[in-house]
């Protein structure tokens, strides 16, 4: 309910004319005899989002939720886009398996699933290259995460190492003609936002951020994004981070 909180307080300072309201089961869903949590709601809420994306004329910001909402986000992308590159700005890599996650929550299996390992429910028909994926701002590792990306060819940049010039080297080596952005709101520094349930110290200072994002978009054209993540305490809590969030959507658009 938080995140659904965040959602709607980031759309009430957006344009309505340019936001669509994209609705979600809030009934917790049951995993189909799997080991992930709530299968048949992230199944819906993949199948209505795609649907809502092909609606879409030019380029699609998906806002709220969690990063699990980004499976179709970055599969409706990929399946457009030969060539693609993915940028996943996180605190955590969400590259746990159904088998190796503590807590069966697909949140932290999104990146992994949309590479082509995970549930087969939710692997998406044109799977990520691994050398096309970058993990930006990442210092959370499950130690089963950390073994399987140390030989996966996805990059990992740390918050120290998250530059404009890093990030654009390391977008040119891909080969990529595109990318996509995704940003979980952790990969900020807990001090420069509040409103996120999995903050991870040491993180990446918001003007940072935001000369990334337009670095990203000057070494290549972005053809989707995402913001996740925003789970405020309370709606009344929400405005105290809506400037900063504002401003990164800011980046994006502008």
């Amino acid at each position: 309910m938080r995140l659904v909180d965040g959602a709607a307080a980031i759309r009430g300072d957006l344009p309505s004319a340019s936001t669509i309201a994209v609705d979600i089961p809030l009934g917790a869903g049951n995993d189909q005899g799997t080991l992930v949590q709530r299968l048949s709601s992230l199944i819906q809420v993949r199948d209505t989002l795609l649907l809502e994306l092909e609606t879409v004329d030019g380029i699609a910001i998906t806002i709220g939720g969690d990063c699990g909402v980004d499976l179709a986000g970055v599969s409706h992308a990929n399946a457009a886009n030969e060539s693609m590159a993915v940028v996943w700005l996180d605190a955590h890599p969400d590259a746990n398996t159904p088998e190796s996650s503590p807590s069966g929550a697909f949140h932290g299996m999104v990146l992994r699933t949309l590479l082509g390992d995970g549930t087969p429910e939710l692997v998406p028909q044109v799977p990520l290259a691994p050398q096309r994926v970058i993990l930006g701002g990442t210092r959370a590792q499950d130690d089963v995460e950390a073994a399987w990306l140390e030989d996966s060819g996805v990059r990992i940049l740390s918050p120290t190492e998250l530059t404009p010039g890093a990030i654009t080297d390391a977008l040119l080596s891909t080969g990529a003609t595109s990318v996509y952005l995704h940003i979980d709101l952790d990969v900020l520094d807990p001090g420069e936002i509040a409103g996120i349930g999995y903050p991870e110290p040491f993180g990446v200072e918001l003007g940072a951020l935001l000369e990334v994002i337009t670095a990203i978009k000057a070494a290549l054209p972005l053809v989707g994004a995402a913001i996740t993540e925003f789970a405020p305490a309370s709606i009344e809590e929400a405005g105290d981070d809506l400037g900063s969030i504002l401003r990164i959507l800011g980046a994006l658009t502008a």
